[in-house]
């Protein structure tokens, strides 16, 4: 099994898209993938959800789900059940109430799953901040807060026999989101070509190699013999540029200058290597396919399986072959890195 997180931490460059579409593309190439969402925005689960499927599982306007507002298979009988978030798996171990639950995952399709997120994990942030300092002082129940999502998502992985976790993590740099990237071996940086992605290179490389080294130097030794001892490698595996325009399949000029700027700006920042712009590791450059969108959004569904009963009628269906073409090429090449870094 191999674990891939998404982040970056300037919102805006369409993280949570490109785990949805990644997982499906993994998965019609015959892996078997966990989707896990990790953001307190819970934007994945949004995505992959039904309205009322959401409301139960968040419980929601129970009243109007008594009153049959929403279908049979949405009220404890089909996909979701309320209280089975992954908010809700790790609470008792960041009430301080006990260990975390486990959490079976929701069958989204055959071979892809999904772990649902809740805005609620963003009240684990003062718990999930104090416990990092104790947790490498070598505090037990410190060490439990800090690996709940690890172990929450790895239980998870192993019930489903997943062969790729991916996990969607939210646009900061708060505790919450460390404790999530520790659920990862590896990281993927996905960014749009300018100077705001350019910038956030510079407090995103750093703080993940932080977290990194002071876990790895100072937590990973102070958890008790016989515990559960996660190395949280979180290694870089490179990033993925999302283009707002392309022309002639050439990225659009205004933004083209910055491409050879944030290559070097990766591997200074993020890999603490500074080396010349080789591009070695942009991992693929994705077209902006913003007018598939509100049909992929309509017919729920990935951009690159929309048919012309969904309304992808003419050149639009060119345009959803070459997605379908992008989105294969790339989560093949991201297999590949992975080998590489592992």
């Amino acid at each position: 099994m191999i674990s891939i997180a998404l982040f970056n931490n300037r919102g805006g460059v369409g993280t949570t898209t490109l785990v949805y579409h990644l997982a499906h593309m993994l998965s019609r190439l015959g892996h078997s993938v966990l989707a896990v969402d990790l953001d307190p925005q819970a934007s994945l689960t949004s995505l992959c959800l039904d309205e009322p499927e959401l409301k139960e599982l968040w419980n929601v306007c129970p009243e109007a789900v008594a009153r049959d507002a929403a279908p049979a298979s949405a009220r404890g009988f089909g996909r979701v059940r309320e209280g089975h978030s992954v908010a809700d798996a790790v609470r008792p171990v960041l009430e301080g109430a006990g260990d975390a639950s486990p959490l079976q995952p929701v069958s989204l399709k055959a071979g892809l799953w999904l772990l649902p997120g809740s805005l609620d994990l963003g009240r684990f942030e003062d718990k999930l901040s104090a416990d990092w300092f104790r947790s490498l002082a070598g505090d037990a129940a410190a060490i439990r807060t800090t690996t709940a999502f690890r172990h929450v998502v790895q239980r998870a992985a192993e019930g489903v026999d997943a062969d790729v976790v991916l996990v969607d993590v939210g646009p900061s740099l708060d505790a919450v989101n460390r404790a999530a990237l520790l659920a990862a071996e590896t990281v993927l940086v996905p960014l749009i070509a300018d100077f705001v992605s350019l910038k956030s290179l510079s407090s995103l490389g750093p703080t993940l190699r932080e977290w990194r080294d002071s876990w790895q130097t100072l937590g990973l030794s102070q958890v008790p013999a016989g515990g559960p001892a996660p190395a949280m490698t979180m290694a870089p595996l490179g990033y993925v540029v999302i283009q707002p325009e392309m022309r002639l399949d050439r990225p659009a000029v205004a933004h083209a200058r910055w491409l050879d700027q944030i290559s070097a700006a990766y591997s200074s920042a993020v890999l603490g290597q500074p080396s010349p712009a080789d591009d070695s590791h942009r991992i693929a450059t994705l077209r902006n396919y913003r007018s598939l969108a509100p049909l992929a959004h309509a017919a729920r569904k990935p951009m690159f399986d929309l048919k012309a009963a969904d309304g992808a009628l003419g050149s639009t269906q060119t345009y959803v072959q070459t997605c379908y073409g992008e989105f294969r090429d790339l989560a093949e090449n991201i297999l590949r890195r992975v080998d590489e870094v592992r």
